[in-house]
């Protein structure tokens, strides 16, 4: 289902791009003087138009749109002058970025809050965002979401039961896969140990 804010955002820059379009959002009040050196109304549209057509695909933080225009070479004041116009009709919400990122990744991928920590660091959103974000979820909803995916990779695999060498190396080895996955998903080291202990013993009972 496509984002209806997304969906908007698509037609309002196809508007703009056929000339069709007299908002405030696209006046270019918020330009540079085109006689200053910080590349003038000229540079500071296509630097808006490269900013909304990089929104049109998915929402992105403040940081990933300053580095885009970077790479294209635009000048830092132009980029501070777009981006500040976009944050301000909230086209540009690294709290709501941030918000919207934890519940898809949590609920997509299983993440945990150590790795979707990192992943918004990675993309700039500052620290205070990112703890506001991670809120949402509680030590519950972590929980769970370690155990379908405890239960998704032992879907099919026979677990040990005897007390011999060999079984118990087994379980160990199994331990340790199921600990380290869980790991990379972000889930704390004790807490993953002890779901995976639980997974093992409850398949060991039937």
């Amino acid at each position: 289902m496509t984002d209806p804010k997304v969906e908007a955002l698509r037609q309002t820059l196809q508007k703009y791009e056929a000339g069709e379009l007299n908002s405030d959002l696209f006046d270019g009040s918020s330009a540079p003087s085109a006689g200053s050196d910080s590349g003038g109304e000229d540079d500071y549209a296509k630097a808006r138009a490269a900013v909304l057509r990089k929104l049109t695909g998915s929402a992105k933080s403040r940081h990933q749109l300053a580095q885009a225009l970077r790479e294209r070479e635009f000048n830092e004041q132009v980029i501070t002058s777009v981006l500040d116009r976009m944050e301000e009709v909230q086209l540009i919400d690294d709290a709501e970025f941030a918000r919207t990122w934890v519940r898809t990744r949590h609920e997509l991928k299983g993440l945990g809050a150590a790795a979707l920590r990192r992943e918004l660091q990675d993309k700039g959103v500052s620290a205070a965002h990112i703890e506001s974000a991670l809120e949402q979820l509680s030590v519950e909803d972590e929980n769970a979401a370690a155990r379908a995916l405890i239960e998704a990779r032992l879907r099919g695999v026979t677990i040990p039961v005897g007390n011999g060498v060999e079984d118990r190396k087994e379980r160990e080895k199994i331990t340790r896969r199921l600990v380290g996955m869980l790991g990379r998903r972000g889930h704390a080291p004790g807490a993953a140990l002890q779901l995976v202990r639980e997974a093992l013993e409850s398949r060991a009972a039937y």
